[in-house]
Order: C-alpha cells, then structure tokens, then sequence
C-alpha cells in the first residue's frame, strides 16, 4: 500500500544503511555539554593557575570527541517490517524496532534546528524506561516522511484497521492567539521561574529579595510622598500603599512571563487525529510534534481551576501507555486540550470515547463521615501549631485554634464536591472544591484494582481504591477513589475484577 503523502524519496532505500544528519554530532555535543555545563563551569572558573584551567578545555575536547564517534557509529536502516538501528563503538548495540511495536513517534525542533532544517525524532514503545530510539539530527523532511512511513506501516501491520486518508483532516482543536493568552493568564508557569530565580540568586549569599524590596521602597514613597507631603513617609496609609504597589506590580510581572512562556510553548497549537493516531504540534520558537496511537491512552484527566472558571475554561489532559515516565525532557502526547470552554472538551472525550457515557455517568457520594477524615491532616497541623505558639508566646498563641471551625467547614466543602461513578465502560472519580478534577480511565485499561484501608478508614467504616493503568505516574495512581463506604468499595472492586475478568477471558 502507498501512500502519497509520503515523500518517498526523501528517505533512505530500504535494506542500506544510513548516517544521521552531517551535523548531527554538533546536536548531540549541545546536548552533552547541557547535563555537564556545572562540572564544566567548576572547572573553567573555580580552578586556579594554568594549569587547572586546561582540565575544562581536556574535558570539553573529550566531549566532542565523544560526539563524532556516536556521529560515525551510528546507523539505521529501513527493512519492510522494522527499523534496525547499530550503534557503539567498543560496546556495540543492534536494535530492531518493528513498526507495529512503536507507540509514539515525537518530532523536535528547537530553534537552532529550524536555523538548519533538521528535527530530533524520538520512537517510543510501550514498555521502555527511554526510546526505543532517538535520532539526533534527520534533515527535516526525512523526519517527516519518516514519521509518516512509520504510521503507514505500522497500519499495515494490522495494528489498526482504518484506511489511510491522503488528505489531512482538519484539526480537531486548535488554539487562537487569544487562547493561548489566556492560558498564559490562568497557568502559573511564571511564578515556576520566578521561584527558580530566587533560589538561585539565594545561593550567591548576597540578599537579593531585600535589595529589591529596598529600591521598590524609595520608588513608591517617592510617588506617593510627593501627593501626600514631604513628611508623609511615616504614614500607615503610605506605607500600606507602597507595600500593595508592589505586591500587584510583582504579579503583573509574573502573569506577563507567564503569557510569555505559554506563546512560547503553545503557539500554533493544532490537535489531529489521522490513522488511529493522535498528533499534537506547538511551539513558537522551538516547535514539538508527538503523536499516539488512539488506543494507547490510558487514562483521562479534565481540570477546572478558579481562574479556569473565571475564564470559562478547562484543561484535558492524558496519559498514555509509553515510556520515560518522570523524565523532564520528554516530550510524549500529554495535553489534547491545554485550554478550551467545557463543550469542547467534552466533545473531544466523546470524540475519542464515543458511546462510552461521560455525559451520563451516575456521581455517587463518599462516606457520610467522609468530611471527618478529611479534616484529620488539617485539625492535627492547627492543634500542633497552637501548642507550638502557646509554648513560645504564651496564651496569646492559643488563638490559632480559631482556625478549627474553618478547617471543618472546608473540609465538609470538599467531601460534598467529591464523588465516584462507573458504568459498563468508565470508571470516574472526581475531585477538589475550589480547584476541581476528574479523572477516569476505560475499564479495559484497568492493570490492577487494590482495596486499601488505614486503621482510622476501619474505624469510620470506609475504604478506598486505587485503580492502577499501564500509563499511570510513577507518583501516584490516577484514580484513587478515596473515603468510599467499606461495602460500596468492595462491591465496586468485585465488580471490577469480574468485569476484567470477561474483557480478557
């Protein structure tokens, strides 16, 4: 089977093999020289005399060194079923990747690839801690045709059984300029940097936030001195004033580098879905392009924070069954909607589950005394802090134990928010009050299904479950159904199981 919108003569002939980019060793250098740019620094700058400053040049000549013998060792070749890759020089490795096998096919172009016209392509299958293999660098239309050709014939494989269609559908979901600013404006990926910074900057020893804080000081009581009088800048109101200046100057600050970090990584946004795959590019300077096989997701999360509901917005996210989970650097199918108004996002879950009753799921509540072991972790942290305070300032401490009624309020909020569903093909769980989530996953997803109960859950009669997906985050499972009725737990579980069970009978 061909297929016309790939480029076949831009891709090797099956059966030779193949170099990567001419100037591939120069990629894999940077990306060497990023993991070992503090040793390096250490060296250049913290050793003294001539001779300690040779050993980071000796160190950053090794690394090219080591770069040009992964350029001259490394080779890949196209066979009908599969990919082989050869690579090493004294520890030798052959690796054949059948197409069928690879899950996620990720493209990335920071913006010194585009400068050149070439992309980094990662191949990811289900199972392995790191990708199956990464190609640094294949000249741009080679990673494309690549990509494409892995999507062909994978299909031919009998992977997935829907035809190719050469003209590319329109996309399910793409992002506007003023999407993508409101995204800025929700996310807090600036205060991510700016906490970053200060702790950098707090490791210099010199007190950065107070210089700050200091000059920000003459500034605003030069402003406001100069409405008020001249001996106004012992003024309460004054002082009021330039701290709340400053306050709501930081955060416009902080929600513009946020506006900015979003065009950085969102621009262009565009969600399609061709062959059973799913693909996802973005990017303004440097751009990402994963994709999925549809079937391969896992898992579902759908969030609405206040400023999502201030906005009227949510986020839809997923996880599917690939590797390098917890590595920063990855780049695997994660958000099919960073920001969009709930009826699209639900039409996106319909779209991909369909039949399957998001729309119509039966919400159950939590155990009725639910609210009373959620307000556990909190009671315990007021009362150690009133004792704390009362020790070091007397009874005057005591008053933090006004904090109890709130504790109990907020906890009863949150247990009424909270809730279970499950049907013949969903098992849901929804979370939070103020910053609300939904999590579910497809019952045939289901790895493992354990029942948990802590000594105080047995007291109150309660259970939870912790369902377990090929996709879930090494940090916790993503469906954690927590303060459930012990009955209402163990009947869910058995039902689980059972249905599992006829799923893989």
């Amino acid at each position: 089977m061909n297929d016309p919108a790939i480029d076949t003569a831009a891709l090797p002939q099956d059966g030779l093999e193949h170099r990567l980019h001419p100037l591939s060793w120069m990629f894999v250098l940077i990306a060497q020289l990023k993991q070992f740019i503090l040793p390096l620094l250490v060296l250049l700058f913290a050793g003294r005399g001539d001779r300690n400053d040779l050993w980071g040049l000796i160190a950053v000549g090794v690394l090219v060194a080591v770069s040009l013998a992964e350029y001259f060792t490394y080779r890949y070749r196209l066979r009908g079923d599969a990919i082989v890759v050869r690579s090493g020089w004294l520890h030798r490795s052959v690796r054949e990747i059948p197409y069928a096998r690879i899950h996620n096919v990720n493209l990335h172009q920071s913006l010194l690839h585009r400068l050149f016209g070439v992309a980094e392509v990662r191949l990811e299958s289900a199972g392995g801690i790191k990708p199956e293999a990464q190609m640094r660098v294949l000249r741009l239309d080679q990673a494309e045709a690549l990509e494409a050709l892995i999507r062909q014939r994978g299909q031919a494989a009998g992977d997935d059984a829907q035809a190719v269609d050469a003209l590319e559908a329109p996309p399910l979901l793409a992002m506007s300029n003023a999407e993508v600013f409101r995204l800025g404006l929700i996310s807090n990926r600036g205060m991510l940097v700016v906490a970053a910074a200060f702790g950098a900057l707090a490791q210099t020893g010199d007190n950065v936030f107070g210089v700050l804080v200091e000059r920000w000081g003459k500034v605003a009581f030069g402003w406001f001195t100069g409405f008020a009088g001249a001996h106004a800048h012992d003024s309460p109101l004054v002082i009021g004033l330039a701290v709340a200046s400053m306050v709501l100057a930081a955060l416009v600050l902080v929600r513009l580098l946020s506006v900015l970090l979003a065009f950085l990584q969102y621009h262009g946004f565009t969600l399609r879905e061709d062959d059973a795959r799913i693909r996802v590019e973005r990017g303004l300077l440097a751009r990402y392009r994963s994709s999925a096989k549809r079937r391969r997701i896992q898992s579902w999360s759908l969030h609405e924070g206040v400023l999502h509901r201030w906005f009227k917005r949510r986020s839809l996210r997923v996880q599917t069954a690939s590797g390098q989970r917890g590595d920063p650097n990855q780049q695997s199918l994660k958000e099919l909607a960073p920001i969009a108004p709930p009826v699209h996002c639900d039409a996106l879950i319909r779209h991909f589950l369909p039949d399957a009753g998001w729309d119509a799921l039966d919400w159950q509540p939590l155990h009725r005394r639910a609210w009373l072991r959620i307000a556990v972790p909190g009671l315990l942290l007021v009362l150690a802090a009133s004792a704390a305070l009362y020790w070091r300032f007397g009874a005057t401490g005591l008053s933090v134990l006004a904090l109890l009624p709130l504790q109990l309020w907020r906890a009863r909020r949150i247990a009424d928010a909270c809730g279970h569903a499950c049907n013949e093909r969903l098992v849901a769980w929804r979370t939070g009050w103020l910053s609300k989530t939904w999590n579910f996953a497809e019952i045939g997803k289901i790895q493992a299904v354990r029942l948990a109960q802590s000594p105080l859950d047995r007291r109150l009669g309660m259970a939870s479950l912790l369902l377990d997906t090929a996709g879930a985050s090494p940090f916790g499972a993503p469906l954690h159904l927590r303060q459930l009725p012990a009955g209402v737990a163990r009947e869910l579980s058995a039902r689980l199981v059972a249905q599992l069970a006829r799923r893989r009978a």
